[in-house]
């Protein structure tokens, strides 16, 4: 390695999923060099091979013994809670210090600040906004919360990330309830376009010309730029966000929702959508964005 490549910074990320990938990629775009872990050992292998800045660590241990800064991007909550236990985290050099960006639960996201804690790791909550399709490209956006120094820690990381980093606190629950809470708003968005464009179609009316009246001033925002063509014209592959995960979201946002004492009227509705779409065997394996065809195919007549 050259001595350029040695005065790069440096970080560990664990999780190599589409996302994790993605975000994996844009930090070595951004300059850095990284140690990367994935429960199977593939992707891994295939990001080091591309990459000469990317170096396989063999456990979840080695990383954070390797690096200052361990960023992850695992499923759920069980995974999470699993991969980052007590008995892992006694092993961790102490002042060492965990992004978590998997979309989790608020109480979740407080029992692991609580371990990491325990142990004298630093943790910081930071979900991220955007389709997996744009990780790479740093279009991502970071909202994070948790233990002040362990955020600064973090900071350049996360910042290479993304277009933007928001600092909503040192309470670690509360970038999970932004990011849920954004996932729930995109969830209704999809039904609205979704009721639309089956409105429209039922009228004989062109889709997409629909969405781009729709689109051009009164919901000019990206979800509806976004998965407005992608609705109506049936595109649901290369899938940016599955649609089992887009049901794994509406629950913790239902979870979160009791939790607080909040009432979601549209929620049931939504979830019984997302179950009939993913008891269907096509539609489970598309985009959650293909969770329109539902809709579409309750048309009368």
């Amino acid at each position: 390695m050259s001595h350029a490549a040695e005065s790069n910074p440096s970080v560990a990320f664990l999780g190599l999923g589409a996302m994790g990938r993605g975000m994996t990629e844009r930090l070595v775009d951004q300059g850095y060099r990284v140690r990367v872990w994935n429960r199977s050992s593939a992707p891994a292998e295939e990001l080091a091979s591309a990459h000469d800045a990317v170096e396989r660590a063999a456990s979840v241990a080695e990383a954070f013994a390797a690096e200052p800064v361990v960023h992850s991007m695992l499923t759920d909550d069980a995974v999470v809670l699993s991969v980052f236990s007590d008995e892992l985290l006694a092993g961790i050099p102490a002042g060492r210090v965990h992004v978590n960006h998997a979309t989790i639960s608020p109480a979740a996201a407080a029992e692991l600040a609580e371990r990491h804690a325990r142990h004298g790791v630093g943790y910081v909550s930071a979900p991220v906004l955007g389709r997996s399709t744009v990780a790479h490209t740093g279009a991502l956006l970071v909202v994070g919360s948790g233990d002040p120094a362990a955020f600064a820690a973090a900071t350049p990381s996360m910042e290479a990330l993304g277009a933007r980093l928001w600092n909503l606190g040192t309470d670690p629950r509360l970038a999970a309830v932004v990011k849920i809470a954004v996932n729930y708003s995109i969830l209704n968005a999809l039904q609205s376009i979704a009721e639309s464009v089956t409105l429209v179609e039922a009228g004989g009316i062109d889709p997409s010309t629909f969405v781009e009246i729709l689109t051009h001033t009164a919901f000019s925002g990206s979800a509806h730029k976004g998965y407005g063509p992608i609705i109506a014209e049936k595109r649901y592959q290369p899938v940016g966000f599955a649609m089992s995960l887009g049901l794994k979201d509406l629950t913790l946002v239902e979870d979160a929702a009791a939790e607080l004492g909040v009432a979601l009227p549209v929620a049931p509705v939504l979830h019984e959508l997302f179950e009939a779409a993913l008891a269907d065997t096509e539609l489970a394996q598309l985009d959650w964005s293909a969770v329109a065809e539902i809709t579409r195919r309750r048309r009368q007549g």
